[in-house]
């Protein structure tokens, strides 16, 4: 069976709970902080390992305190990155979580998110169902290594989740990855910004005309939309009766429909069962799920 490439970072979450966030010169205290394991493209693989689909996770791991961690919870899983040991710090996430459950990221960049296209030459492509990407990596210095390597690869589907930080790609790398092709997957406040318009259809359509491909909006307690080009469809949101936070809830959605496409549903079977995960998501605390509670989701 064909994996799913996974590729972006892996970090430690400091996730830090506060009545609200400070303003300056503000002085707070917090009630709880955790250290887990975290990072977009961790958070994706460990969905989709969820769902039994093979993937590989390709992450660079750093030195240091937060490199420690994550190699020892990757050991912990059986999991060993392809890529060879890093010289350089790795990086962490200030997860600050408020009352409500919304989240603030904080992030200290380092190893993590420089991938090597020498790297991922060494990847097996022929072995590769769909590739996943994330906005941080692409905009790190190494973000055109990325989109090369994608280049001589046009037949393995990509999904690009751009995240809050799609203003800040440069724009001809932008326009290399429309032209990959790439099933677009974002939340409304993402494309709207993008867009620079309150007009959540109008967005999908524009991004479509670029990529030719679907495009995925999550709308947080609405449920998710998506475009094909042809028409708008709508998943309803599933109820959660107690919202922990945030954290996760856009790669639990993506690592979903990936998984679900790969093993044979459609896209409207895969967007409503990625919204059940999502939900299950922010009923707990940090961005993963462990397999008896993404299990119970299912019964």
């Amino acid at each position: 069976m064909k994996k799913i490439l996974v590729i972006g970072s892996t970090v430690v979450d400091m996730i830090i709970n506060v009545d609200y966030l400070p303003t300056t010169k503000a002085d707070i205290h917090i009630s709880s902080q955790t250290a887990s394991m975290g990072g977009c493209a961790y958070n994706v693989s460990d969905t989709i390992r969820n769902f039994g689909t093979p993937n590989i996770l390709f992450s660079p791991v750093g030195t240091g305190i937060y490199g420690d961690f994550v190699r020892n919870g990757l050991r912990k899983q059986g999991l060993i990155s392809p890529i060879p040991p890093v010289d350089m710090d790795n990086g962490c996430c200030y997860c600050f979580v408020e009352e409500s459950g919304e989240r603030t990221f904080v992030s200290y960049h380092g190893a993590e998110y420089l991938i090597h296209e020498e790297w991922l030459n060494e990847v097996d492509m022929d072995d590769i169902h769909s590739v996943y990407i994330c906005g941080l990596e692409i905009e790190e210095a190494t973000g055109g290594e990325i989109v090369h390597f994608l280049e001589k690869h046009t037949n393995v589907p990509v999904f690009f989740s751009p995240g809050p930080r799609i203003m800040k790609i440069r724009p001809e790398l932008m326009e290399r990855l429309y032209r990959l092709h790439p099933v677009m997957h974002l939340n409304d406040d993402e494309i709207k910004e993008y867009f620079n318009t309150d007009d959540v259809k109008g967005a999908m359509e524009k991004m479509y005309s670029m990529t030719g491909n679907t495009v995925i909006v999550t709308l947080g307690e609405k449920g998710a939309s998506w475009y094909d080009g042809n028409e708008h469809s709508y998943a309803p949101a599933v109820k959660v009766d107690n919202v922990v936070d945030t954290i996760g809830a856009g790669d639990s959605h993506i690592g979903a429909v990936m998984a679900c496409l790969h093993g044979g549903m459609t896209m409207a079977q895969a967007i409503a069962t990625a919204n059940r995960v999502a939900a299950a998501v922010v009923g707990v605390k940090g961005a993963l799920l462990s397999q008896d509670e993404f299990d119970a989701v299912f019964r």
